[in-house]
């Protein structure tokens, strides 16, 4: 008798609609993460245009400030290792 504390048992085997499975199954679960994937890129602030052009600027001047401290670096240890070895 301790058997029907089982969930969902109210007493009626059958009333519940079978999850679907195989294909059908994977289709619904894809069409359901491309929903959810609309509305959170709906909540996304894109930056301006002005934005997007200092961020860049930005960027590259820092790429441009840490390639030439990185080239003087690796001169000066390269001289370095040149007089320890000679």
């Amino acid at each position: 008798m301790a058997k029907n504390t089982a969930k969902g048992s109210s007493g009626q085997q059958g009333n519940e609609t079978p999850e679907p499975s195989g294909v059908s199954a994977k289709a619904q679960e894809l069409k359901v993460f491309f929903e959810e994937a609309q509305v959170e890129l709906k909540k996304i602030t894109w930056p301006t245009r002005k934005e997007t052009v200092a961020t860049c600027a930005a960027v590259m001047i820092l790429v441009a400030v840490m390639s030439l401290f990185l080239g003087v670096i690796d001169l000066g240890l390269s001289k370095v290792v040149e007089a320890v070895l000679s």
